[in-house]
C-alpha cells in the first residue's frame, strides 16, 4: 500500500508501493521505487509504538532527506535522521540506518548496508554487499569493491567501538576487510581480499593477508593504464 505522509514534502515520482513517513523530503527529478521506506523509525521509537502500523510509525519519525535526482530503487530503507544529497543513486535492498549522512553523487550498490552515523562523501562508487558500521567515515571519490567489510569493534563484542577512516581517493578492493580504528590514506588503494589491520599511508597499494605494501600508487596507476591499452 502507497503511503505519503501529510507531513511529508514530495517533489520526485513515488513508484508501487512505496511509504514516506514524517516530515521527509523528497526532492525534484528523484525516484523513489516500489517497497522503499524512507523515514523508518529508530528501534527505541519501535519499542513504544503500542500498534506496529504505518500511522503509528508516521507519528514518531522525524523524517529523512532525498535530494533532487535521487535514485532510490526496490526494497530500501532509510531511517529516520538521514541525509542523501543531490543525485545520489541507492541499488535495491539497500539499507540506510539513522544519521548517516550520503553526498552529492555517491552510488550505493544492490544489498549494500550503511549501518548508522556513517559519512559518505561525494562522487564515492560503493559496490554490491559492502558493509559499513557505526562511526564509518568515507571521504569523496572512494571505491570500495563488492563485499569489502569494514569493522569497529576490534575485540568484539566490546562496548567500546572505533570507526575506520577512508580518506578520499581511495580504492578498496572485493572481499577486504578494514579492522577497526584504522585509517586508510588518501590516494591508498587495497588490494582484493586484503586484511587490514593497520594504517595505510596515503598513495600506498597494499595486499595481502595482513596487508603490507607492495608499490606506490603511481606505479599502480602506470600498471592500470598498460593494462587498459592492452588489446
Amino acid at each position: 500500500m502507497l503511503f505519503i505522509s501529510k507531513k511529508a514534502k514530495v517533489s520526485g515520482s513515488i513508484e508501487g508501493e512505496a511509504v514516506v513517513l514524517g516530515p521527509s523530503e523528497v526532492g525534484g527529478g528523484s525516484v523513489i521505487g516500489n517497497n522503499v521506506v524512507i523515514g523508518y523509525p529508530i528501534r527505541r521509537k519501535i519499542l513504544q509504538v503500542p500498534n506496529a502500523s504505518f500511522l503509528e510509525y508516521d507519528a514518531a519519525s522525524s523524517g529523512a532527506k532525498v535530494g533532487p535526482r535521487c535514485i532510490v530503487r526496490s526494497n530500501s530503507t532509510i531511517y529516520e535522521g538521514s541525509s542523501l544529497e543531490e543525485a545520489v543513486e541507492l541499488g535495491h535492498g539497500v539499507l540506510v540506518r539513522e544519521k548517516c549522512e550520503i553526498g552529492a553523487g555517491a552510488r550505493i550498490g544492490t544489498f549494500a548496508v550503511v549501518d548508522g552515523s556513517v559519512c559518505i562523501g561525494s562522487r564515492c562508487s560503493i559496490q554490491t554487499g559492502v558493509y559499513l558500521p557505526p562511526g564509518t567515515v568515507v571521504g569523496s571519490d572512494v571505491f570500495m569493491g563488492p563485499y569489502v567489510t569494514v569493522t569497529n569493534d576490534r575485540y568484539p563484542p566490546s562496548p567500546k567501538t572505533s570507526g575506520v577512516v577512508i580518506e578520499s581517493g581511495a580504492v578498496i578492493g572485493s572481499r577486504a576487510v578494514l579492522i577497526a580504528g584504522i585509517r586508510v590514506g588518501s590516494g591508498a588503494v587495497v588490494g582484493a581480499g586484503a586484511l587490514v589491520t593497520r594504517d595505510v599511508p596515503p598513495g600506498d597499494v597494499v595486499l595481502g593477508v595482513p596487508a603490507r605494501r607492495v608499490m606506490g600508487r603511481d606505479e599502480y596507476d602506470r600498471k592500470q593504464k598498460d593494462f587498459i591499452s592492452l588489446k
